[in-house]
């Protein structure tokens, strides 16, 4: 569980720090970073999408996921966990709140690709921890440009990271079992897909519930174990 600790006490350190320079940081420039960081997040999401082999199973896994996550009303869940959270801490006063979308935007961001899948199954397979110190250099920097702008529910993103990787760590053994690197891939792709949505929020160009997108990747992996194995 190591390398999942390292991570998130990276995320919370990032988010902290980028709370305090951001007070320093006019609006203007502010909005300025946001847009540099959407387009950063899409050409990630990008990236991770162009890895697949298979666009079908890419597709049913977001039609599959689409239907599960509005029946289940994920993008609500996690948008009320946000505000509870919120209520647990201070309120910005004068300032529409930022916490709850800081809080799920990170959280997406950080949960979704493969890093946290294989890094976690590494640390759980071989006690070995480079993958997931490498994620969270890269999360403590996103992190820092996050909280400059959404404040610090960014650092509460922490939380779910910690129990999703932590499980794959601790389940690693019969996971490990069930992936191959085709199956990776289609997971990585779906997931590429999801951050893509997210780039659009940042960006302002149009909302898309990928909450209620999740579960796509379960569905990635349960198309892949039928279609690639």
């Amino acid at each position: 569980m190591w390398g999942t600790v390292v991570n998130a006490l990276a995320i919370v350190s990032g988010a902290i720090l980028g709370k305090i320079l951001g007070r320093s940081f006019a609006d203007n420039l502010k909005i300025t970073v946001m847009q540099g960081l959407g387009l950063g997040v899409l050409l990630v999401g990008i990236q991770m999408a162009m890895q697949t082999n298979n666009v079908l199973i890419v597709i049913f896994s977001l039609v599959l996921g689409g239907i599960t996550g509005e029946l289940l009303r994920l993008e609500w869940h996690l948008d009320n966990l946000g505000r509870y959270l919120e209520s647990r801490v201070n309120k910005e006063n004068g300032r529409q709140s930022t916490f709850a979308q800081g809080f799920v935007t990170a959280s997406l961001i950080y949960c979704v690709g493969a890093m946290a899948i294989m890094g976690a199954l590494e640390s759980g397979l071989t006690g070995q921890h480079r993958t997931l110190y490498a994620k969270s250099l890269l999360d403590g920097v996103m992190s820092i440009m996050l909280s400059s702008t959404l404040g610090l529910g960014v650092a509460f993103s922490a939380l779910p990271v910690f129990v999703y990787q932590g499980s794959i760590t601790l389940l690693a053994r019969w996971i490990g079992m069930l992936l191959n690197e085709a199956v990776i891939a289609e997971m990585t792709a779906t997931g590429g897909v999801l951050i893509i949505g997210i780039a659009l929020g940042i960006l302002e160009i149009r909302k898309i519930n990928v909450g209620n997108l999740l579960p796509a990747v379960v569905f990635a992996f349960i198309l892949g174990q039928v279609f690639l194995t």
